[in-house]
């Protein structure tokens, strides 16, 4: 997020000595992005952030995935998704992945109220959607607290752990790369444009460190191989959380969707205009409570529409989703929509639309760039009668 922040103790100048009252210098890391080319952070460390006194395998939750084959429009009940009695509902372990590609998988998990493991993801940024709940997640940057409706953005290779204050639903959005807000609503230098629909206001990062004391601190770390995706649990002599200090472009941030202007016309809009968030082949649109096209004679509904690049995938989230109406789907329902095949609403939706001057509907909505294959989550919550609904409306 290129969005300047200072937090904590910092010399200065960068890369000169920066040391404790008694003395002692603290240990410099720059955390950085593509290399030296892009967004960092510069943290000020108590203790060596590369002592490790272990490493050992850790085995991931199921990764299976499978494909849309004979392809069809998918029903995913998400909220019928039980948690795995050997995570306990941890926040990080616990996910259970519904859909994915080789650039981002989607997991979904019902937590408990017990904190996370350590953890980090050294493969892409994560975007965690908060269906339900609220707590915090302390980071090596610091504290960012959580609320129900909060895209909670971590970047890759931050350690960090949840600590839910209540049962919570989350949505994890996992990427292979970075993901940031889309192109078209910055400046040439990274400001917010006047026509986005949010801005940096809008946008709650840390705001002091957070120090933790602590040694033989395990953390689960999440990275590539040759073979794949793996594992790896690593023991640190001192506690990951022992930074002083930082200031740079890098780090963690919620977004609250009542904070999302959204943009509306005088006929349909098509789905760019409600994007978020973008990565490396996918992105990220939240649909929200708004008001509805005012052209005498417009439909509010979608048109039919095919997915010639791209598969949708929509979660349903908040009030009533007028375009599926009798689909079956309903609060916590994910619909897959694969390239290759036309859809749109149901069509009693169409007529029932006609006049509408706003819709009271919520709904996240992740568009990919590659077919996406099913997860063992998602197959275990599947409604197989969804794809004949259209036949039987029409």
């Amino acid at each position: 997020m290129a969005h300047y922040r200072s937090i904590g103790e910092v010399p200065p100048k960068r890369h000169t000595q920066h040391r404790d009252s008694q003395g002692r210098l603290y240990r410099e890391e720059l955390m950085g992005e593509e290399g030296f080319s892009s967004d960092s952070a510069l943290l000020y460390h108590r203790g060596v952030p590369s002592a490790i006194t272990a490493s050992e395998v850790w085995e991931l939750p199921d990764q299976t995935r499978v494909p849309n084959h004979p392809l069809k429009p998918r029903h995913l009940r998400l909220h019928e998704l039980a948690t795995d009695p050997s995570s306990g509902g941890d926040p990080v372990t616990g996910r259970r992945l519904v859909l994915g590609n080789h650039d981002v998988r989607i997991g979904y998990v019902q937590t408990g109220v017990d904190p996370s493991a350590y953890y980090r993801n050294a493969i892409g940024d994560e975007c965690v959607y908060v269906e339900q709940g609220s707590g915090s997640v302390e980071t090596v940057l610091g504290v960012v607290g959580y609320r129900t409706g909060d895209y909670v953005v971590v970047p890759r290779a931050t350690t960090h752990r949840w600590v839910p204050a209540e049962p919570s639903r989350l949505y994890a959005i996992e990427a292979n790369s970075h993901i940031a807000p889309p192109k078209r609503y910055l400046s040439r230098y990274g400001q917010l444009l006047e026509h986005a629909p949010y801005c940096e206001r809008d946008l709650h990062g840390p705001t002091e460190p957070f120090l933790v004391e602590g040694a033989d601190v395990e953390v689960l770390v999440k990275h590539r191989t040759s073979a794949g995706i793996v594992g790896t649990r690593m023991t640190y002599a001192t506690h990951p959380f022992d930074v002083v200090g930082w200031d740079g472009c890098l780090y963690p941030y919620t977004f609250n969707v009542e904070d999302y202007m959204p943009i509306t016309g005088k006929v349909h809009q098509p789905p760019p205009v409600h994007q978020v968030f973008e990565g490396q082949n996918f992105v990220i649109c939240n649909f929200l409570p708004r008001k509805v096209d005012y052209h005498p004679l417009a439909i509010p509904v979608p048109y039919y529409h095919s997915n010639v690049d791209s598969d949708e995938v929509m979660f349903y989230v908040g009030g009533d989703y007028e375009a599926r109406k009798g689909s079956g789907i309903g609060l916590g329902s994910i619909s897959l929509h694969p390239g290759g095949y036309a859809h749109g609403p149901q069509p009693s939706a169409i007529e029932a639309s006609l006049g509408a001057e706003c819709f009271e509907e919520s709904a996240v909505m992740v568009d990919t760039f590659a077919p996406l294959d099913l997860g063992e989550g998602g197959l275990a919550v599947e409604d197989p009668a969804y794809a004949w609904t259209w036949a039987k409306d029409s």
